[in-house]
């Protein structure tokens, strides 16, 4: 897995530096649209609303869940279809509908009673960035808005909604050691 840092010149040290920073995460916090999405929203004539979430996306997100990372979701819109495909991920922290993402982030914080250091945070644009700058380990995809990606510690190789979450967790697994404890049962 190829990463993107905010400095080529650091690739190195960055990579160094970020698989120190994922042995801490406790928690994953990610946004949806654009994130676990691909951003778009599609209403038909009734006014429902559909989303396409990736399967690999969600099976990284299991995987987390079965190595003791908890996985949330803090997000601007509101949408019965996110309500729905957590349920099927057991994501249990569901946050709809939120204007300022930094208070409950900090509720998370405490009902789990972490660090910054311990987040991991995966956002795609400017709502996102005071999450970026606080969280341990901060992701975008590949084509997040270009000045969010400024304040990523990793730029993914894929697209939202097109794997860029199962990248990040695989790289969380991987940088933990906990990769072989999930993995084993498909692997062998």
């Amino acid at each position: 897995m190829k990463l993107k840092t905010q400095n080529s010149k650091l690739k190195t040290k960055n990579k160094k530096n970020i698989k120190e920073k994922a042995q801490k995460i406790k928690l994953l916090i990610l946004d949806v649209d654009g994130v676990m999405t691909d951003g778009s929203i599609i209403l038909d004539n009734e006014g429902n609303e559909f989303k396409r979430f990736n399967v690999r996306d969600g099976h990284g997100i299991k995987m987390l869940g079965r190595a003791g990372i908890k996985t949330g979701i803090i997000t601007g819109r509101k949408s019965k279809v996110v309500e729905i495909r957590a349920r099927e991920l057991a994501i249990i922290d569901v946050y709809q509908k939120v204007y300022k993402k930094s208070a409950v982030y900090d509720e998370l914080l405490k009902k789990y009673r972490c660090k910054d250091e311990n987040i991991a945070f995966m956002g795609d644009d400017i709502v996102d960035v005071e999450l970026l700058k606080r969280a341990g380990l901060s992701a975008v995809p590949a084509d997040a808005d270009e000045e969010t990606k400024k304040y990523a510690d990793i730029v993914m190789e894929k697209d939202g909604g097109r794997g860029a979450v199962r990248e990040f967790t695989d790289l969380i697994l991987k940088s933990t050691g906990l990769w072989e404890k999930v993995s084993r049962e498909f692997l062998g």
